[in-house]
């Protein structure tokens, strides 16, 4: 069974994928991933899965067109210009 191993590498870092273990069960499994991803500490923490329970997910609907979804951020900035504007208050630049 394949195993996909996640790490962090520092303590309060994000896990990041660091790559698979093939293993007859979880405890080896384990033993492997520390075996290849921590024996040498650059790992602070583990996360061992089996690939079979990873899912990917494709479909992002946005219907609503919510501006705040976007991975960019939210455009405060031209929202406040807008209003500054409504309320007679823009400043000149």
């Amino acid at each position: 069974m394949i195993y996909e191993v996640f790490r962090q590498e520092k303590k309060g870092s994000a896990f990041a994928h660091a790559g698979s273990v093939e293993a007859p069960d979880i405890t080896f499994a384990q033993a492997f991933a520390h075996e290849q991803y921590g024996r040498r500490q650059e790992s602070e923490a583990l996360w061992v899965v089996p690939r079979d329970a990873i899912h990917e997910v494709h479909d992002f609907y946005d219907e609503l067109h919510k501006t705040y979804h976007r991975v960019d951020g939210y455009p405060l900035k031209e929202k406040l210009r807008v209003a500054r504007e409504r309320a007679g208050t823009a400043r000149d630049r």
